[in-house]
């Protein structure tokens, strides 16, 4: 069973924790798209994923995919209105994933049955990644092999003898 996430377009794009992740860039929806895909933040790539802006697409651009990923203009709605709307139309709405910080649209989307993720929640994998590397690194700085070996051995003496 593969789950569709309806994401929450510019208010992912404006939330700090995407702007760490992304540099500075021309089309900030293509790097959006860009970064789910290559940090696969929806999980496994059977996953189906709806990116939801408001207003309208940019000249001679309409609703287009980008790496499998569905990028949706709300048009005259807002893009609260759009994934009201989907969530709402969907047969199985316990599939959907809506990815907002928006509480009005967390609290609705509930109530018909989606799932919902924070913008923090969504880019974990991301802070978890770069948090851990930095972690061996510091480890890296401080300890060398034969240190780590060496506190690897006493404590198994330790945990052993407690057991």
């Amino acid at each position: 069973m593969s789950l569709h996430y309806v994401i929450d377009g510019y208010n992912l794009i404006n939330h700090p924790a995407f702007l760490r992740s992304v540099r500075k860039n021309k089309d900030q929806r293509a790097a959006l798209a860009s970064l789910i895909v290559t940090a696969r933040l929806c999980g496994s790539p059977k996953n189906k994923i709806t990116i939801v802006f408001d207003g309208y697409p940019p000249a001679l651009e309409t609703n287009k995919k980008f790496a499998g990923i569905d990028s949706i203009f709300s048009r005259d709605d807002s893009a609260d209105e759009r994934i009201k709307k989907i969530v709402e139309r969907s047969s199985g709405p316990k599939n959907i994933i809506v990815v907002s910080d928006d509480k009005e649209i967390r609290f609705i989307v509930k109530s018909i049955g989606a799932h919902v993720l924070g913008i923090e929640e969504f880019m974990l994998p991301l802070e978890d990644t770069a948090d851990k590397a930095g972690d061996i690194r510091a480890l890296n700085k401080d300890l060398n092999y034969s240190q780590i070996n060496s506190i690897n051995q006493e404590l198994k003496k330790k945990w052993l003898k407690a057991l």
